[in-house]
């Protein structure tokens, strides 16, 4: 086996070939070796921000023809790219920081290179739901990804509700004006009690990482402005596979009273009742309604 560092034949950068470069996603330092060598070599970059990119292209003395792609051209750009990969060029997808394709517009561009059967070569480093993760003293082992939640109301409460019972660490990524209302909507779906890590600024100079509960959340934003981007690693619901759950041999309306005697709200109460017996909230409030 060769030694580390001494395969050309894999830093070599290929003609046809579409690079998925990595970039810090705030402290410089954190850029590869590797992936400078892509940039200063490839024949063009992809860049969903051109500014952002041509800025960490200038601290590290690259200049290398730009193109921007990005959610509202990703359809026509996309093509274009591939065209010109095709025809015999080398291309570096880059995002604002990060690594790209991963809630971002370059898993469509990926996508449409596999169509095509244009080779796609990764070239790992920094990423913020990992770092998030890694840091958060949550259970690592099994986790699901969901990114930025839906914008519209109703996909956005669909989307939690569908995540009640979820029992693995949950990695979510927030802008800081959307923050207070998604903590307020997380603990109202999980219940006020549930563990999250809120990760703020990740590998810059105002870097901060809160292990606490939903609902303490909830309230140390009350009184302290968002600022920065936060990542949200949110601990998964207790498994209901053991058979020694609190609530079995309650009815669904005890269930329910038990949470309301806790101090969540009667639809807090319903909502929590549903992800405890992994039904919908809605077959919970049927219920409710029939008992009374």
């Amino acid at each position: 086996m060769s030694a580390l560092g001494q395969l050309p034949e894999k830093n070599r950068v290929e003609k046809n070939t579409l690079y998925l470069v990595a970039t810090p996603i705030g402290n410089l330092s954190d850029i590869s070796e590797r992936a400078l060598k892509v940039l200063s070599e490839v024949d063009f970059i992809a860049a969903e921000d051109t500014r952002v990119t041509l800025r960490l292209l200038t601290r590290f003395g690259i200049k290398k023809p730009l193109i921007s792609y990005y959610e509202h051209n990703k359809r026509e750009r996309g093509e274009l790219i591939a065209e010109r990969i095709l025809s015999g060029q080398s291309c570096a997808l880059v995002t604002d920081a990060g690594t790209p394709a991963i809630s971002d517009p370059g898993e469509d561009l990926v996508a449409l290179c596999a169509e095509k059967n244009i080779r796609v070569v990764p070239i790992p480093g920094p990423n913020a739901a990992i770092c998030a993760l890694a840091a958060s003293g949550l259970p690592s082992g099994r986790f699901c990804f969901e990114g930025f939640l839906p914008t519209n109301r109703a996909d956005r409460q669909a989307r939690l509700d569908s995540l009640a019972s979820e029992t693995r660490t949950m990695i979510i990524y927030e802008a800081p004006h959307k923050l207070i209302a998604t903590l307020a909507e997380l603990a109202r779906t999980f219940g006020p009690g549930r563990r999250i890590a809120v990760c703020r600024e990740l590998t810059k100079f105002n870097e901060e990482l809160m292990r606490t509960t939903l609902g303490k959340a909830v309230e140390y934003y009350k009184s302290n402005e968002p600022r920065g981007e936060y990542v949200l690693v949110v601990a998964g619901a207790e498994a209901a596979a053991s058979g020694n759950e609190f609530w079995r041999g309650m009815s669904v309306a005890e269930h329910v009273g038990h949470y309301i005697k806790a101090g969540l709200t009667k639809m807090e109460a319903i909502k929590a009742v549903a992800a405890d017996r992994g039904v919908p909230k809605n077959a919970i409030y049927k219920e409710i309604v029939r008992s009374q």
